[in-house]
Formats: structure tokens, sequence, C-alpha cells
């Protein structure tokens, strides 16, 4: 495996014992840690709701759920990625429920190669869910920059009368001259004007 930056939360949800006791020693340590146990879905939500994990890995079925459900809503709503054990009876009645929202699903029983590779997956869907949040985080960031930018104009064009091109072109130049960023600038004629 290439070299990862990142070390990786791990949430894994089962109510066998036995499962956690196989599943850590195969899990690559250099970027899994810290690894979280809980027992049921009831569990599980209250450990999300005091923190956000990179990986959920629920072997089902649990004590207070089968975890279809459960591995929807975290795949769907956040930035983890889960995957769901499941036996070979029911692999493909789950893996059609799921499969739209994300969530990985394996066969059991299974084996340390399989859950090595499976992991593999799980890494490289959160890498690029980390790039795609970056990605939502600088657009939200220039929306912004915008906005502001647009009411600065609207300031300059209500309190002195400038043409909106005009304005624009103010803004712009401050910025150029200044050498600082436009929302800068923005930010400068909303305080001057108490906007």
């Amino acid at each position: 495996m290439a070299i990862v930056q990142h070390a990786y939360n791990v949430l894994i949800v089962t109510s066998a014992d036995k499962f956690y006791e196989q599943l850590t020693p195969i899990l690559p340590e250099s970027v899994i840690k810290p690894v979280t146990a809980v027992k049921s879905v009831n569990e599980a939500q209250r450990k999300l709701a005091d923190r956000t994990y990179d990986l959920i890995i629920i072997n089902t079925p649990l004590s207070d759920d089968f975890g279809v459900r459960f591995s929807i809503d975290v795949s769907s709503n956040g930035n983890s990625v889960a995957m769901l054990l499941v036996k070979s009876d029911v692999y493909d009645a789950v893996y059609d429920k799921v499969y739209e929202s994300g969530v990985f699903v394996v066969r059991k029983p299974t084996s340390a190669p399989v859950i090595q590779q499976a992991f593999d997956w799980l890494i490289a869907m959160r890498e690029r869910l980390r790039k795609l949040e970056k990605k939502s985080v600088s657009l939200q960031e220039k929306m912004d920059e915008i906005k502001l930018v647009n009411r600065a104009k609207w300031v300059l064009i209500t309190n002195l009368n400038m043409p909106e091109d005009a304005a624009h072109r103010y803004i712009e130049k401050q910025a150029m001259d200044r050498c600082v960023s436009r929302r800068t600038i923005a930010e400068d004629i909303l305080r001057t004007y108490k906007e």
C-alpha cells in the first residue's frame, strides 16, 4: 500500500466480541487509529453524536437492528464511509438497498485478505470524500466572497452614486493597489458605511 498521510478513526459496530478480536489484528495499524467498538446501533449513534468517524464497519445482524438503515444514514449524511458484513444468503437483498448510498457490502464468512482489500477500498473512498470536502469549502468561500463584494458594490452605488461597473472596477483596483483580496476591500467598504 502507498504511503498514507492520514490516520483513520474507525467505529466497529458488532454484537459479536469474537468479530472484533479477529478484525483488529488484520487492520493496517499504521493508518487505522483509534478503533472504537460498540455493540448496537444505539451505542453507535451516541458515539457519532460526539465525534466523526472516517470508517464505520457494521457486522450484521446487531442486537437492536440489522444495520442497513444505519449504514445508509451514516453514508448519506456525513463524511464517513460504511461497510456492512452480511451473510451470503442476504447479500443480494442488502446490496440492492445500500449501493446507491455508497455503502460497501462484504459477504460473510470472509478472509483476512478480503478484509484488508475492503479496507483499502474504504480508505480510497474516504480520501475521495476528503477532496470533495475541500472543494466544497473552497466553493462556499468563493460564493461568500462574491456575496460580500456585491454588497460592497451596492453600498458604493447607493452612497457614492457610482455606476455598477465603476464600483466593480474600484474594488478590483483597490485590491490590486493594496495587494489584498477583494474580500478585504469589500469588508473595509462595509465597515466604512456601517453595512
